[in-house]
């Protein structure tokens, strides 16, 4: 068996042999470096809670628990704070070896829109067993702003892996000694002895302004605020949405519970064109601070120079420090099955990403 996550070629191998299937088909643009985007259908359920549906079909436990349904072929609102499943226009058709795991779209986390991937008799978020086939739904949750979506807009994309594509500690310390993974604010790689390592590799929090960071340090979400059309980039404005953080006095700040925040990491990170990479939430050990919604990093992701980590912050239970610099989340790297034939930041792909230093969503002008 092969160990690693599909890439590129491998992904649009599936599509073109019908192991995936849409209609309308699947478009080449959907296809990332080792990423499939995966785009809603045209019909949207409101319902009263989330589920698992470990023993059911998805639409089996829809009509126990749908409000309402309502159409998306030509846009939708989906209000703050209410809870709706929406079936995906991609199905599995044909049995797979690979594990799926899904993530939001770097966009999506940026909105604080709350997704989470569903299978039939699939008793895990944002995961789908070898083997499966069938159709995937979309639980999707706005946490700060309401939205407007339609058939066709992608929210989350999935990957596939086989074995354990995991990097161990001493193979991230080998390859970032041999091509860096981590940069200061100069462009200079870490040296090992200050690399952070603890079943991947940690990061911090930026809170004080720096080579590239010249204004505010972070954002923090509005509570009463207009519509965000997510299919129009660049057509809000930031400032109705957000309210911008400035440097706190020696980069010290307290971050508020159930708050919305987004802000940058201290270190700015490198994705070598034959791994990927997937952030996940360093355990403070005092109660959940979620730190990250979309955390995927796909092959290229930082070009040669590094590319700061967008975070998104939402803290829980009780107000929480930050200090500047202090490790608030950490990257696992995942080692891929081929090299892929385009990788993040190319031109033919939609990379919105590459280079970011403290960057809201693309919908913003």
């Amino acid at each position: 068996m092969a160990n690693g996550i599909l890439v590129y070629q491998q992904i649009r191998n599936l599509v073109e042999s019908g192991a995936l299937a849409s209609e309308p088909a699947i478009a080449p643009t959907q296809i990332q470096p080792s990423s499939l985007d995966l785009r809603l259908a045209t019909r949207g359920y409101r319902v009263r809670s989330g589920f698992l549906p470990e023993t059911c079909r998805v639409a089996d436990r829809l009509e126990d628990i749908t409000l309402y349904t309502f159409d998306l072929t030509d846009g939708a609102v989906l209000e703050k704070g209410h809870c709706y499943v929406v079936p995906l226009l991609e199905r599995i058709e044909e049995p797979l070896p690979y594990l799926v795991r899904a993530n939001p779209k770097s966009s999506t986390g940026r909105l604080d829109l709350f997704t989470r991937l569903l299978a039939d008799n699939c008793g895990r978020f944002e995961t789908v067993p070898p083997g499966y086939t069938g159709p995937l739904f979309l639980e999707i949750v706005p946490r700060s702003f309401p939205v407007r979506v339609r058939t066709g807009l992608s929210l989350c994309q999935i990957r596939f892996s086989e074995g354990n594509p995991a990097l161990s500690d001493d193979e991230i310390r080998a390859q970032h000694a041999e091509s860096p993974l981590l940069f200061d604010d100069s462009g200079t790689p870490l040296p090992n002895d200050r690399l952070r390592i603890d079943n991947g590799l940690m990061m911090g929090i930026a809170t004080q302004c720096d080579r590239d960071i010249q204004g505010p340090i972070g954002y923090a979400a509005r509570r009463y605020t207009g519509i965000i059309d997510m299919h129009d980039e660049g057509a809000h404005d930031a400032d109705a949405f957000f309210e911008p953080v400035p440097q706190p006095e020696a980069g010290r700040m307290i971050v508020e519970p159930e708050e919305f925040y987004i802000f940058a990491s201290k270190e700015r990170i490198r994705v070598p064109p034959h791994l990927a990479a997937e952030m996940v939430a360093y355990d403070v050990g005092i109660g959940e601070l979620r730190t990250n919604y979309a955390g995927f990093f796909d092959n290229g992701f930082g070009g040669e120079q590094g590319t700061r980590a967008v975070l998104e912050v939402r803290p829980h239970d009780v107000p929480f420090l930050l200090e500047d610099g202090q490790v608030f989340f950490k990257l696992e790297f995942l080692r891929t099955q081929e090299q892929p034939e385009i990788v993040y930041g190319d031109r033919r792909l939609s990379s919105h990403y590459q280079g970011q230093a403290l960057k809201l969503s693309k919908h913003f002008r």
